[in-house]
C-alpha cells in the first residue's frame, strides 16, 4: 500500500482511497470499494461549492473505520477556513460515509455538496492488468429519485452498487448533490451509502459468495473488543512489543471472513489489497501461528479446505484427487473460466501443510472429533503426496504447471517467476522439487502417523507412514546436501541436479525436523551469516547470489512469516540464542512499522540503515505477517503442547527483561507462560539453555 493511500477493511470487503477520502481510480492509484474480487466503486469524489478538499489529519479509528478532518479548497498557512469537514468512512456490507460540516463563521452559509460516483466493476485481475477489457454492459439509473443504481451485466453475471442518502438529495446518473444551509456556529450532518448487490448466477454453487448475510449489521466494535478480550494477555518490559502484539490481533480480526458452509465461523484472508480471499497455504500457516491465541481459525480453515479438497483431474484448475486448494476467487473472470480460481489448486505445499496443521491443532485443543471428521480427507492428502506429487519418480514432491496459460510456474511459497534459481542466476528446469516441500512431506507423514495410531486406531497405517518418512529423510539428507558448501540445495531440477542457490527455504527444514543433527548445525550457521541475516531478519536469497536484490520479491527481501517459522525450527534443534536473535530483529522492525509488519521489507543490511527499508508493493495488513509476532512469542517462551500439558522453556532476546503471556487457551484450560532474562546474561548476547524437541 502506498503512503498516499489509506484503507479500511472487513473480511473480503475493503476500501482504498486517497488521503482526503476520495476514490479516484487510475493506473497509478488502485482506489476503490471492493467486495469479493470486484471493484464496486471506482469513483467517489467530494466537492464543496465545486472545490475539492484539503486534509488536516486522519484518524484511523478501527480497521473498519477512518475519520478525515478536512477544509474546503486549497489552503496555505496564510488562509484560515471558517468551515471544517469531518468525513467518516465505515464498512458495514458496503461503504457508509458520514459528513459533518461545522460553520465557524458569524454568518450563515449555503453550500453545494457534490459526490461524483462511478463503478467500473473491474474484476480484481483486471485492476492488476489494465490490458484486460470488459465484455459486458454497464448501465445506470435513478430509482424514484431516491437511489442511484450503478450496474454491470454479462450474460448470467450481474453486479450492482446502490447509492443512497439519509438526507434530501438530488440524484443523477453521475452522482448526488446536496444543498446545505448552516447557521452561524452550527453544524450539519448527513449520511451517504454505497451498498453492493451481488447476486450469484444459477448453477454456480461452487462460487457462492461467503458470509454476506451474517456480516451485515454486526456490532464490529463490540466484536473486536470481544476478540481482544478472549486473547491471551501480554505483559513485557518492552512497550513496542505490546503494541505489535495488539496490532497483530487487530489485523487478524480485520482479515477474518466467514466462508461458505461456515457462516458463523472465520478463516483468515491472505492480505490487502490483492489477496482478500481464501488461500490454502496462507490460511494454514496463519492458523498455525495463531493457535495459542485463536484456535478456532485453524478449525474452520481445516473444515473448509477439507470440503473443497480436489476430487478429480482438471488441468485448467490443476486439480487432483486429495490436493488442497491454493486460491479461491469470486469475480467475473472466474465465473466465466477466464481464470482457474474456482478454486485453483496450483500449490505443492498446501496439501502437506494441511496435515501439519491438523496434527498441531489436535495437540493444542484435544479436538479428536474434528480429526475423525476429516480422516478420509487426510488419507487422500497422503495419497496425493505419494501418487500425484512425485512427478519424477524420485520420491520427492515436485511441481510443473499443467495450466500453461495462467497457472503459476512456481508452486511453492516463493511463487514469483524468478523465485527459484541457481547460484549463477539460471532458472532450473521443471519439474522442480524445492527443499522445504520435502520437509513438509516428512512432517506431514510423521504427524499423520500419530493421528492414525492415537485417534483413527490404525497402527498399521501409522507404521507405514513412519517408514515412508524415515526413507524420505535418508534420501533427502543425501540428495539435497551441497557438500562443498555444507548447506541444503534450494531444489532439485527436472534432471535431478542440485539448484545450488543459498536461500532461506532451508530454514523451514529445521521446523519440519527432516535434517540430520550435524547438517542442522551447518544450516543454522549459514542462516545467521552476513550473507543471509541482515540484522533485521533472514533474507529470502543470500547476498552474493546472481539474482540477489534486496528489494526483489523473493530474491533478497525479508519476510516476517518466513523468519517466524525458521526461528521456531531453530528452537526445535536447540539453537535458542539464534532464534532469539531472529525474533529480536523482526520485532525491532515491527516497532518501525507501528506494530504492523508488512508482507516483506528490504534485505538491506541493518548497519547501513537505522530503520527497515520498505518493499514498494508489500501487502499490509497481511495475515501471516500479522501472525509472525505470535509465533515469535511462542518461540521465545519455548511454548509447546505435550499431552495435556503446556511446556514452557523461555529464551529471551537481550533487549527483553521479561515476557509473560497469560491465559493461553488449550486442552489444559488456560495457563500462563513466563520468561525472564537471566540477571547474569550479557545484554549483547544470550546463552540460554538449548531446547531439543523430538520430531512430532
Amino acid at each position: 500500500m502506498s503512503e498516499s493511500q489509506v484503507s479500511i477493511l472487513d473480511g473480503t470487503t475493503f476500501v482504498v482511497s486517497d488521503r482526503t477520502g476520495d476514490i479516484v481510480a487510475s493506473p497509478d492509484a488502485e482506489h476503490g470499494l471492493f467486495a469479493h474480487d470486484t471493484r464496486l466503486l471506482s469513483k467517489w469524489q467530494l466537492t464543496i461549492n465545486g472545490e475539492r478538499l484539503t486534509t488536516l489529519s486522519i484518524d484511523e479509528v478501527h480497521y473498519f473505520e477512518n475519520r478525515f478532518y478536512l477544509v474546503p479548497g486549497e489552503h496555505d498557512v496564510y488562509v484560515n477556513s471558517t468551515l471544517t469537514v469531518r468525513r467518516i468512512h465505515n464498512l458495514d456490507s458496503g461503504l457508509h460515509e458520514e459528513l459533518i460540516i461545522t460553520n465557524n463563521d458569524r454568518r450563515p452559509v449555503d453550500l453545494t455538496l457534490r459526490v461524483e460516483v462511478d463503478a467500473d466493476f473491474a474484476d480484481l485481475f483486471e485492476v492488476k492488468d489494465a490490458a484486460l477489457t470488459k465484455k459486458g454492459r454497464h448501465y445506470r439509473r435513478v430509482d424514484d429519485g431516491r437511489c442511484l443504481v450503478l450496474g454491470y451485466e454479462r450474460e448470467r453475471f450481474r453486479r450492482e452498487t446502490l447509492v443512497s442518502a439519509s438526507v434530501p438529495a438530488a440524484f443523477d446518473e453521475n452522482g448526488v448533490t446536496l444543498e446545505v444551509h448552516i447557521e452561524p456556529h452550527s453544524r450539519w450532518s448527513g449520511r451517504l451509502s454505497a451498498l453492493p448487490d451481488l447476486p450469484m448466477p444459477r448453477g454456480l454453487d461452487r462460487l457462492t459468495i461467503p458470509g454476506r448475510a451474517v456480516r451485515a449489521g454486526r456490532d464490529k466494535q463490540r466484536d473486536l473488543l470481544d476478540w481482544l478480550d478472549q486473547a491471551p494477555r501480554l505483559e513485557c518490559g518492552w512497550e513496542p512489543l505490546r503494541g505489535t502484539y495488539r496490532q497483530s490481533l487487530i489485523d487478524l480480526a480485520a482479515l477474518r471472513f466467514s466462508p461458505f458452509l461456515a457462516e458463523d465461523k472465520s478463516v483468515p484472508a491472505a492480505g490487502l489489497p490483492w489477496f482478500m480471499s481464501l488461500f490454502g497455504r496462507d490460511s494454514i500457516l496463519t492458523s498455525f501461528q495463531a493457535l495459542p491465541v485463536a484456535s478456532e481459525l485453524a478449525a474452520t480453515t481445516l473444515q473448509v479446505l477439507a470440503f473443497r479438497q480436489g476430487s478429480r483431474v482438471d488441468d485448467f484448475r490443476e486439480e487432483e484427487p486429495g490436493r488442497i486448494l491454493h486460491e479461491m476467487r469470486y469475480g467475473e473472470r472466474t465465473v466465466f473460466d477466464e481464470t482457474p480460481h474456482s478454486p485453483y489448486f496450483g500449490s505443492a505445499d498446501a496439501t502437506p501443510l494441511f496435515l501439519v496443521l491438523l496434527d498441531e491443532y489436535e495437540r493444542w485443543t484435544g479436538d479428536a472429533d474434528l480429526v475423525r471428521s476429516v480422516e478420509q480427507e487426510a488419507r487422500a492428502a497422503i495419497d496425493w503426496i505419494n501418487d500425484y506429487a512425485d512427478l519424477t519418480g524420485a520420491g520427492y514432491i515436485s511441481y510443473q504447471r499443467r495450466n500453461t496459460i495462467n497457472g503459476l510456474e512456481n508452486q511453492c511459497w516463493k511463487d514469483s517467476w524468478d523465485g527459484i534459481s541457481f547460484r549463477d542466476g539460471r532458472l532450473p528446469s521443471f519439474p522442480r522439487a524445492t527443499c522445504e516441500l520435502q520437509g513438509y512431506a516428512y512432517d506431514a507423514k510423521m504427524r499423520t502417523a500419530r493421528l492414525a495410531r492415537g485417534i483413527w486406531n490404525d497402527p498399521a497405517y501409522a507404521d507405514r507412514l513412519e517408514r515412508e518418512a524415515a526413507e524420505l529423510k535418508d534420501r533427502f539428507n543425501r540428495d539435497f546436501w551441497v557438500a562443498d558448501g555444507e548447506y541444503i540445495a534450494l531444489a532439485l531440477d527436472g534432471e535431478g541436479r542440485q539448484v545450488d542457490a543459498l536461500a532461506s527455504n532451508m530454514g523451514h527444514l529445521l521446523w519440519s525436523g527432516i535434517l540430520d543433527e550435524q547438517k542442522a548445525a551447518a544450516v543454522v550457521r549459514h542462516l545467521m551469516s552476513p550473507a543471509l541475516f541482515s540484522g533485521w531478519g533472514i533474507r529470502t536469497l543470500a547476498q552474493g547470489e546472481a539474482r540477489y536484490n534486496p528489494i526483489g520479491y523473493h530474491v533478497g527481501t525479508i519476510w516476517p512469516f518466513d523468519n517466524s517459522f525458521i526461528a521456531l525450527g531453530m528452537r526445535r534443534y536447540g539453537y535458542a540464542d539464534e532464534a532469539a536473535r531472529v525474533a529480536a530483529g523482526i520485532l525491532d522492525a515491527a516497532a518501525f512499522y507501528d506494530g504492523r509488519l508488512p508482507e516483506a521489507f528490504a534485505g538491506s543490511t541493518r548497519a547501513e540503515t537505522r530503520y527497515p527499508v520498505n518493499y514498494p508493493t508489500a501487502c499490509s495488513p497481511q495475515a501471516w505477517s500479522a501472525g509472525a509476532p505470535l509465533l515469535l512469542l511462542r518461540t521465545m517462551l519455548g511454548i509447546r503442547p505435550v499431552g495435556e500439558d503446556l511446556v514452557i522453556r523461555p529464551a529471551l532476546p537481550a533487549n527483553l527483561d521479561f515476557v509473560a503471556l497469560l491465559d493461553i487457551p488449550g486442552r489444559w484450560g488456560r495457563l500462563d507462560a513466563y520468561g525472564r532474562r537471566p540477571a547474569t546474561a550479557d545484554r549483547r548476547e544470550l546463552q540460554p539453555a538449548p531446547l531439543q524437541l523430538s520430531p512430532p
